[in-house]
């Protein structure tokens, strides 16, 4: 019997791949982008979440904003405020919900001044106004140190305390100028110009505390931000909030990501410095120390090697002794040797002295001159001779020539 199946059709998804896959193609559509509406139904969630909707006049989409991007709001979101997020478009899958995950958030209406503050950026980067090059190196241990903001400001109070906190030692010279509000930029530019001819810190800090977009605004400004890159002293930026980001902050020689920390930036830690001076002079001793130690022990192989004059005298003393008794010995065995020497030839003078050889019977003979004869022909006849005898000597004459042998 044979079974009839129905062909085989396309593969049947779970939900979850099919949300999942949603999602992806949501994702991958919609990149981050600016969305704007009005906040409702604000439900801020004790893990410090922010859950809220967005709408418009004929719609509305559920957002999340999560802890880490809600606490770098420095605004309180509420209900009804008309808002611009910049946001992925996503699927929740767990409800299979559509979503915005809200990655910044602005009030509406400052989108005019973000883009102006992002074509003032362009423009002055382009010009090379904020490149690593002309930056200046903020002195590790300056001298005096200057500070550039409102005396009414909250961030004078902060640095003031930290500095003083840091090293009381290190003078500071505040040159006040208001940070908010139209005709500050102009204020601030005065102020570092006047920092500039008095020339008497070596770094200065342009600070203020964090606010809106508006009340940063002043620190947008292209005035002030040529005005920082042509002072003669370091300038450390610390405006705002660390999420916040101004023009001033790009031309400064080191951004700070808040006014304290600016003051710590340039403050070294008296504690600090007298726990690195004590660790230098610790390792200075050690060293000193090691020194000294290897030097002693230079001394000593020195002074094994070293000889007191008395006692190098005593040894050649000695040597000198010992050298002598050689002379001595040697001069003694050479003197004996020529004593030999000489009475071999002595004997041999003995058996070669003629007296010798004429008390053996032998005699020589000379003519009358006195020249000794050896040939018999060499005499004529009536010739005088003389023979000289081991005892005398006999004068004879020659009767007749003699005969050769």
């Amino acid at each position: 019997m044979e079974l009839d199946f129905p062909p085989a059709g396309p593969a049947v998804l779970s939900v979850s791949q099919l949300l999942r896959s949603a999602r992806d193609l949501l994702e991958r559509r919609f990149p981050l982008q600016w969305i704007g509406g009005e906040i409702s139904n604000l439900r801020p969630a004790a893990s410090g979440h922010l859950y809220f909707t967005l709408k418009d006049e004929s719609a509305q989409v559920d957002c999340v904003m999560f802890k880490s991007r809600a606490a770098a709001l420095d605004w309180e979101p509420a209900d009804g405020l008309r808002v611009e997020a910049r946001a992925l478009v996503t699927l929740y899958e767990p409800r299979g919900r559509f979503q915005l995950n809200v990655e910044a958030m602005r009030r509406a209406g400052l989108g005019a001044l973000y883009e102006r503050f992002l074509k003032l950026k362009d423009k002055l980067a382009r010009e090379g106004l904020f490149d690593t090059g002309v930056k200046r190196a903020i002195p590790a241990h300056p001298r005096q140190i200057g500070v550039v903001t409102s005396l009414a400001a909250a961030a004078l109070r902060d640095v003031l305390t930290t500095l003083r906190r840091r090293n009381p030692s290190i003078p500071v010279v505040v040159y006040p100028a208001p940070v908010q509000g139209e005709g500050a930029a102009a204020k601030l530019v005065q102020a570092l110009a006047v920092a500039n001819a008095r020339a008497e810190c070596d770094v200065l800090l342009l600070v203020r505390g964090g606010g809106s977009i508006e009340d940063l605004w002043q620190f947008n400004e292209e005035v002030l931000a040529r005005a920082i890159r042509a002072s003669a002293i370091p300038v450390v930026a610390g405006v705002g909030h660390e999420t916040d980001f101004t023009i001033a902050d790009f031309a400064a020689d080191e951004r700070a990501p808040t006014p304290t920390a600016a003051a710590e930036l340039v403050s070294p830690s008296l504690e600090a410095l007298r726990e690195r001076i004590a660790e230098t002079a610790l390792r200075l001793s050690r060293q000193a120390a090691r020194r000294i130690e290897t030097a002693m022990q230079t001394v000593d192989a020195l002074a094994r090697r070293l000889v007191h004059p008395a006692e190098r005298l005593l040894g050649l003393r000695q040597n000198l002794g010992h050298l002598a008794k050689r002379l001595s010995s040697a001069t003694a065995r050479l003197l004996e040797g020529f004593a030999a020497q000489m009475h071999v030839a002595q004997k041999s003078l003995v058996s070669l002295d003629p007296a010798a050889v004429l008390g053996r019977g032998f005699s020589l003979t000379r003519n009358a001159s006195g020249a000794l004869l050896r040939d018999a022909s060499k005499v004529s006849a009536g010739e005088r001779i003389v023979t000289t005898l081991a005892k005398g000597s006999i004068e004879s004459e020659v009767l007749k020539k003699p005969r050769q042998a």
